[in-house]
């Protein structure tokens, strides 16, 4: 019975780690995810908004984002046609150079933080966290904790429709 119980308990824990990047939406589409390099460089050739995703590998909502509502194809249509979508993991190790500036991982103990999910973030380091920037790297607006849909499509849309060179996000949303 014990062993029943443990190898039931192993295929749960395995198949709760499924990353996004295997699988798909009901749609058979998924978001095309982008490294930060990647998306700078798209960025030049054909400039678009971008979608950053600042997410650490033990945040237990951002896995559940990926199932959830990244697998909903009104966010993964928003998303790849809009946007240059960004996974950024705010413990990566890897020196990022951008705008002149050299980003580096900050060891803190147990823990650390890169310095641009510290930049990005303005500080506040809580996971799930989404920053969207315009084509010039300026950011629209911070976007802190788990999304359902409805709220992620809101804020894609005030981006997409540029609707913060007009209003607050907290106008948009309430005309929505």
């Amino acid at each position: 019975m014990r062993l029943l119980v443990c190898l039931l308990l192993a295929g749960f824990i395995s198949s709760s780690f499924t990353s996004i990047d295997d699988s798909k939406s009901e749609i058979g589409e998924k978001i095309n995810w982008m490294t930060w390099e990647e998306a700078i460089k798209a960025n030049k050739d054909n400039p678009r908004k971008i979608f950053i995703d600042v997410y650490t590998s033990w945040c237990g909502w951002c896995k559940k984002m990926d199932k959830t509502t990244f697998m909903d194809e009104s966010i993964i249509k928003e998303l790849n046609k809009n946007f240059y979508a960004v996974k950024f993991d705010a413990e990566q190790k890897e020196t990022i150079n951008f705008n002149g500036s050299e980003f580096k991982f900050i060891n803190q103990g147990r823990r650390g933080v890169h310095q641009l999910a510290y930049a990005l973030l303005d500080g506040r380091l809580g996971y799930p966290a989404f920053v969207l920037l315009d084509e010039s790297f300026s950011r629209i607006m911070i976007s802190p904790g788990y999304k359902r849909v409805d709220q992620l499509i809101t804020e894609l849309s005030f981006a997409s429709q540029e609707a913060y060179k007009k209003q607050s996000f907290e106008e948009f949303a309430k005309a929505d």
